[in-house]
């Protein structure tokens, strides 16, 4: 499939519906042409049976989404229900990242009601996270960590009665007692489309196609689509890093947002600050090539990129006010961002954390001039990191 397209030039209104904590400038999606690319995209069915044992061997893996599995077992149930008894289900959608390894864009949950039926085991409320993280890892979940008891339940069918009134011939059933039905429901299958970029090399039109997936009548955010197709060390790291209390005070808001937008900042800021030089073109293909080389960190590399935020963040926490990046009301991750660009492009100084200089960068004519007319303009970009680094020289001297 050969597409040449052009990414939208605004945030949609939907997405900024719960979103009351950045500002304008830090969500700007600049207009940019996408090169003609080639995608293969092969349909297949696989029954329940292989789905089940590909999620368990870490074939089929589940993305560090910012979003745990979040089905309760109602719901799971009814999707058990609609397999047995030959109803459709939606397809799922897999990036093939590697042989025998595909990353789920989109179905994690229906796949993951399956392998837990199948397992018998059902996720407690309170264990979602670190069921995530359990499978973040790659391997599946253990025969330990199903047993369980903190983790999961036993997984029996709830169904609600018939239209008559009468019991759900499924109601409480577990896998292993369905009878006749299991061999059914062994067999039944599911379309999933598996989806691989042939050229050019990298990622970046599997980007773009997943950016415009719609998954429940949501667009899948930009971070959120980064976080399935650029699994790393560092993307793995980022969940951590996003929950940090002092991370939060700064940001000024206390959950993190479910469409990634706080872990965007952090990503964007880790970028800037390596790679300022190289900046051309859209931020979003800055930030997507930052990612396809963070798939090569070690764990080592990965850790010390995440150190020096982490010590930024813990500086800036301790030495001055939390809302000292906030700008007109509301967080400002362009501020933020030319902040810790500049701080290590300086070599980390010590010296400097001082609310008043970066008050007075935010409250310049300077700084407001490089939000106007596209404020990821690379010209605009490195004139903020200027702003940045010039007032933490003068802090520095005048200390």
């Amino acid at each position: 499939m050969t597409n040449p397209g052009a990414s939208q030039g605004a945030v949609d209104g939907d997405a900024l519906d719960d979103l009351t904590w950045l500002d304008e400038a830090s969500q700007e999606l600049e207009e940019f042409e996408v090169e003609e690319f080639d995608i293969v995209s092969a349909p297949n069915d696989w029954n329940v049976t292989t789905i089940v044992n590909f999620i368990q061997s870490g074939a089929v893996k589940i993305p560090p989404y910012q979003r745990n599995y979040v089905w309760d077992i109602r719901r799971a149930s009814k999707l058990i229900e609609s397999l047995l008894l030959g109803l459709p289900v939606p397809q799922v959608f897999l990036y093939e990242e590697a042989r025998n390894s595909f990353l789920v864009i989109d179905g994690q949950q229906r796949l993951l009601s399956l392998f837990f039926f199948c397992r018998e085991r059902f996720p407690r409320p309170d264990s979602r996270g670190a069921i995530r993280a359990l499978l973040n890892e790659g391997n599946g979940l253990s025969e330990e960590a199903l047993l369980d008891d903190t983790l999961f339940e036993d997984f029996r069918l709830r169904l609600p009665k018939t239209p008559m009134g009468s019991i759900n011939k499924f109601q409480g059933l577990s896998y292993r007692r369905l009878g006749d039905w299991k061999t059914t429901l062994d067999l039944r299958t599911i379309r999933n489309v598996v989806v691989k970029q042939t050229r050019p090399s990298g990622h970046d039109a599997i980007f773009e196609i997943f950016s415009r997936l719609n998954t429940g009548g949501v667009n899948l955010a930009q971070q959120e689509v980064r976080a399935s197709l650029y699994h790393s060390h560092l993307m793995a790291a980022l969940i951590d890093v996003n929950r940090m209390h002092e991370w939060r005070q700064i940001l000024g808001v206390e959950q993190p947002d479910i469409h990634m937008r706080d872990s965007e900042v952090v990503l964007r800021s880790m970028a800037l600050a390596r790679n300022l030089d190289s900046y051309a073109g859209s931020m979003t293909g800055f930030v997507n090539r930052f990612c396809l080389e963070a798939q090569k960190f070690s764990r080592e590399q990965a850790e010390g990129a995440v150190t020096d935020f982490m010590q930024f963040i813990k500086a800036i926490h301790s030495a001055m006010p939390p809302l000292v990046f906030h700008r007109q009301g509301k967080f400002s991750g362009v501020l933020f961002e030319s902040f810790f660009a500049a701080w290590i492009a300086d070599g980390k100084p010590s010296m400097f954390f001082d609310a008043e200089r970066v008050a007075e960068v935010k409250n310049s004519p300077a700084f407001a001039e490089t939000l106007q007319e596209g404020s990821t303009k690379s010209v605009n970009v490195r004139k903020r990191v200027e702003l940045a680094r010039g007032s933490m020289l003068t802090g520095v001297q005048a200390q």
